[in-house]
């Protein structure tokens, strides 16, 4: 039996019109439909002015594993499943990875629709360099856990693009202010495609400045990557020793410093032991 096939389609970010026609007829035809929310598919197919003539399924991140079986299941009939998250791209920080990796170790036939991306979206918005980039999905929640996520982006040369919610977005650039330089240029890319779309333009502390109030919305943030420098061993030692004050274990924490300047993790960790004997 010839397999059926699955099909990951990139739905709008907020504006119905952005929707291709290979996304309208992919809903119509499909045997299957795995979607995030199931009322934001009817609506966007209500939209669209198309029945889906399939099986609609939920597809969301608490069930996506026990969804998997009877999706392959499907798919080894000959099926055709079309995979449709909220807005966006699946799996790009939404429901599918799982899915594609399932298919692609039973050899079963995957493509996409291509379409809208908060990711390349506010990339190309931001006015920062596109040339190179690197996308950091969420940004942690943990005030310790973010840290040493903005530390490792110190020395990051490319322009990074992340997600995060509103109600944390003030606290996350300040942070961000502290760990990488209050001139640091960044954007944050609001309710992309929608009616009140809104790109703040500016430095770390003027855009934190700007959020401490609250934003509401979907949020994406570009920032732009580090000016290249020359780093010593010795200058990271202060950085190291602050960590550790912190509650950082020394070796965890020369690791990472290490890491992101580019400097041997031995040679650290050996100067903070002996800038401690010295003192």
């Amino acid at each position: 039996m010839t397999p059926g096939r699955l099909i990951l389609a990139a739905t709008p970010l907020g504006d119905v019109r952005d929707a291709s026609q290979r996304l309208a007829s992919a809903l119509a035809e499909a045997d299957v439909i795995a979607a995030e929310d199931t009322r934001r598919l009817r609506s966007l197919a209500s939209a669209l002015e198309v029945t889906p003539r399939g099986r609609v399924v939920s597809f969301y991140e608490d069930v996506e594993t026990a969804r998997l079986p009877k999706l392959l299941e499907s798919l080894r009939a000959g099926e055709t499943v079309v995979l449709v998250t909220d807005a966006g791209m699946p799996s790009v920080s939404d429901p599918g990875f799982r899915l594609v990796a399932a298919c692609v170790s039973e050899d079963l036939p995957v493509t996409c629709l291509p379409g809208p991306s908060a990711v390349t979206t506010a990339l190309a918005l931001s006015g920062l360099p596109c040339d190179r980039f690197c996308f950091e999905g969420f940004a942690p929640r943990k005030p310790g856990e973010r840290t040493r996520w903005l530390t490792s982006l110190v020395s990051e040369p490319r322009t990074v693009v992340f997600f995060e919610s509103p109600h944390r977005l003030g606290s996350l650039l300040a942070d961000a202010a502290s760990v990488l330089g209050p001139d640091r240029p960044a954007a944050v890319c609001r309710e992309l495609t929608k009616t009140y779309e809104e790109v703040k333009r500016g430095s770390l502390s003027s855009l934190a400045e700007w959020a401490a109030e609250g934003v509401r919305g979907e949020i994406t943030v570009v920032l732009a990557g580090a000016e290249p420098r020359s780093v010593s061993v010795a200058d990271l030692v202060s950085e190291v020793s602050d960590r550790v004050a912190s509650g950082e274990r020394l070796k965890s924490a020369a690791a990472e410093v290490a890491e992101a300047a580019g400097v041997s993790k031995k040679e650290l960790y050996d100067a903070v032991l002996a800038s401690r004997t010295s003192k």
